[in-house]
């Protein structure tokens, strides 16, 4: 294939409930180090969350950083970090070539719920409404804000994408990049879920909010005791390129993208499908010209409710059951969910496995829920498997959004 026709990873930017850059959030995954924790969440006293603790004026001030919002300074902070580590020539790149790409869930709620809660304090004033509130929660917001931080004038959007947002945005990237719209692409998904306490009543609402006395233990995927999501935010962003680009400028590969799938189940608003979960991976192999057989590491998405564990549980089976070698992992145990990040950050902490040959395991089963056992599951200590040339990434969302993306460990 020639090779601007394939797009790499050159650059990842990430804040994580346990862990800012990517060598401290793969320590966490391989030492089963949680993120989780107890926090106090308006009107509901304590509840378990994911919560990260960045420098939000590392690569903002603080006059913007009170304009703008909690979704946009982790946005802000994800793409620096990112055009970092990939040690671009920032000051020469044309910014008119410049896309940004983030898949979210939602944003702007942590203001607005603020400023209700300032009026409701004052006799519901509606002259205390911020100024700043239309900006704020306009649907482009978060990548928005990255493209005031860096000077891009390049196309930016973000993609409601629900919990698949993660793995979206990185194939909006590709995709843009393949049609020649940009020639660098800042993509992944951020969140700030855990910072509202809507999301928090809703869940519990629906019965489906984590607890646990030990608040690194509130996130169970796959336990037969699960009880329920644990909420949390963060955000990943990837410099993208092609790889004739990146060849250019002798750039650090992380891998190279091979295939993707977003698809919907159109039958349910939360519940999931797994016929249609079955369909997203296989188009996703077809895309990238595998089998089964040649994923080495699968990352469920693995939220940590009863429906969503068991249908997708079946769904890999099913895609995979021709497949003997393919190792099973999954990340909220450590993390908690963190929404539209999710599925760029479960990415991530994966991708060092090309380098290390270890599958980091899912944590937080203490008696595996017979319904959920998979061959080749890796849980609570890390697996030394050896040569990992392909990994497949799961994520999933609400109104039936389904996403795989297959990444290739590089090779010339």
């Amino acid at each position: 294939m020639d090779d601007t026709q394939r797009i790499v990873m050159t650059g990842i930017g990430l804040t994580a409930p346990n862990g800012n850059n990517l060598a401290d959030f793969r320590s966490a995954l391989l030492n089963c180090k949680s993120g989780v924790k107890h926090t106090e969440i308006r009107y509901m006293g304590q509840q378990v969350a994911g919560m990260c603790d960045f420098d939000e004026y590392k690569y903002q001030s603080k006059k913007l950083r009170r304009r703008g919002t909690r979704a946009g300074s982790i946005s802000i902070y994800c793409a620096n970090e990112a055009i970092q580590d990939a040690k671009l020539d920032w000051a020469n790149i044309d910014k008119s070539m410049v896309g940004v790409y983030l898949g979210i869930t939602e944003h702007g709620n942590v203001e607005t719920e603020e400023e209700i809660y300032q009026m409701h304090q004052n006799n519901l004033d509606w002259k205390l409404w911020s100024p700043h509130h239309n900006p704020r929660t306009v649907a482009n917001s978060p990548a928005g804000e990255v493209t005031l931080n860096l000077n891009i004038t390049g196309p930016h959007y973000t993609l409601g994408s629900a919990c698949a947002g993660g793995n979206v945005g990185i194939i909006q990237g590709v995709q843009q990049l393949l049609l020649g719209e940009v020639d660098l692409a800042l993509a992944g998904g951020i969140s700030e879920s855990s910072q509202t306490f809507g999301i928090f009543a809703a869940f519990a609402a629906q019965g489906a909010l984590a607890q646990h006395e030990d608040a690194t233990k509130a996130s169970r995927p796959l336990d037969k005791n699960r009880n329920g999501i644990a909420i949390s935010e963060g955000g990943c962003v990837y410099v993208l390129e092609r790889l004739s680009d990146a060849k250019k400028r002798n750039a650090k590969i992380y891998a190279e993208i091979v295939g993707y799938a977003i698809n919907s189940d159109a039958s349910d608003f939360v519940n999931p499908n797994t016929d249609r979960q079955v369909e997203c991976m296989h188009k996703a192999l077809k895309k990238a010209g595998l089998k089964p057989s040649d994923i080495d590491i699968l990352n469920m998405h693995a939220t940590g409710t009863g429906t969503g564990d068991v249908n997708e549980t079946l769904a890999v089976r099913r895609a995979f059951e021709d497949s003997n070698k393919t190792y099973v992992n999954f990340t909220k145990g450590h993390i908690g969910h963190c929404m539209g990040a999710a599925g760029s950050l479960e990415l991530a902490g994966n991708i060092p496995s090309f380098d290390d040959g270890v599958v980091h395991p899912g944590m937080n089963i203490t008696e595996l829920d017979p319904e959920c056992d998979i061959k080749n599951l890796v849980y609570n200590q890390p697996k030394q498997v050896g040569n990992i040339n392909y990994i497949l990434n799961n994520s999933f969302g609400m109104l039936g959004i389904n996403s795989a993306l297959i990444v290739k460990k590089f090779t010339a």
